[in-house]
C-alpha cells in the first residue's frame, strides 16, 4: 500500500503528458497504490497486472512471467508500486519490466528499505537501498532515486534509452534478503529457503496479531503503522 510520500513521487515523475494517450502498464495492481492518479489522466489503455483477482486487476499472473503474456516494447509507462520486495526472483522481474517497456519511455518502481517490517502478501523477500537502485538502473536515462522520507523505502524513475544500451549487470548485486537476515545475491531454493521462509511468514503473523490487540486494547483503529497522538505532544517551551 502506497504512503503520501510514494504517490507524490509518482504525481512528480509523470504528468499528464506522459499518460494521456499511451499506454500503461501497472505491475501490483490489486493494492491502493497510485493507478486512480494516472488512469484520471486518461492513457489509451491502462493494464492493471497481480498475482489474485480483485479491483484494478486485469491480468493474473506472477510478476516473473510478465514477458510471456506482453511482447517487446508494449508500453509507453511503467508502473510499480509497493510489489518489488515481495518476489523471490527480482531480477526476472525487473528485466521484464525493461523489455516489456517502449525505448523512451518512463518506469516508476517504489519499494521498502531495511528497517521497514516484514509483511508478507504473501510473501517478503527483500529490501532495497538507493545505492542498489543506481546500480539496477544504471542502463537507463534521467534517473530519479530518493529515499522515502516517511517510512523506509526508496523511490526511482528512469527512461529506457532510445538507442540500445548495454544492460545493467543485475547478476552481482547483493540486496539486504529478510529471509537470510543479511544482503546477499539470491535466497537458496530448496527445505532450507523454505523452512526459513516459513518461520518468517509465522513470526511475522504472530507479531502482527500482537500489534492488533495492542492498538485495539488502547482504542487505535487496527492495520495503523504509524500515529502521531497529537494531545501528548509537549507543550512548546516560551521563547523556542
Amino acid at each position: 500500500m502506497c504512503n503520501e510520500g510514494c504517490i507524490l513521487f509518482v504525481a512528480q515523475q509523470l504528468s499528464r503528458e506522459d499518460v494521456a494517450g499511451k499506454r500503461v502498464l501497472e505491475l501490483g495492481s490489486g493494492g491502493f497504490g497510485a493507478g486512480s492518479l494516472l488512469e484520471s489522466w486518461h492513457p489509451q489503455e491502462y493494464v492493471g497486472v497481480d498475482i489474485a483477482p480483485g479491483p484494478g486487476v486485469d491480468l493474473v499472473c506472477n510478476a516473473e512471467d510478465l514477458p510471456s503474456h506482453f511482447p517487446e516494447s508494449s508500453f509507453d509507462v511503467v508502473l510499480s508500486t509497493e510489489m518489488l520486495e515481495h518476489v523471490r526472483d527480482w531480477r526476472r522481474v525487473i528485466t521484464g519490466l525493461k523489455n516489456v517497456l517502449r525505448p523512451g519511455g518512463r518506469m516508476v518502481i517504489t519499494t521498502r528499505s531495511q528497517g521497514y517490517p516484514f509483511h508478507a502478501a504473501p510473501h517478503d523477500y527483500w529490501r532495497f537501498e538507493v545505492e542498489d537502485m543506481r546500480r539496477i538502473f544504471s542502463d537507463f536515462e534521467n534517473v530519479v532515486v530518493a529515499a522515502d522520507v516517511q517510512e523506509p523505502g526508496v523511490f526511482v524513475s528512469g527512461d529506457k534509452p532510445l538507442v540500445h544500451s548495454k544492460p545493467a549487470a543485475l547478476e552481482r548485486i547483493e540486496i539486504f534478503s529478510m529471509v537470510m537476515n543479511r544482503r546477499t545475491e539470491s535466497i537458496p531454493l530448496g527445505p532450507v529457503g523454505r523452512i526459513r521462509s516459513l518461520r518468517l511468514v509465522w513470526s511475522g503473523r504472530a507479531r502482527q496479531t500482537a500489534r492488533i490487540i495492542t492498538e485495539t486494547l488502547r482504542g487505535r483503529p487496527p492495520g495503523i503503522r504509524f500515529q502521531v497522538d497529537i494531545g501528548h505532544r509537549s507543550p512548546r517551551q516560551k521563547g523556542s
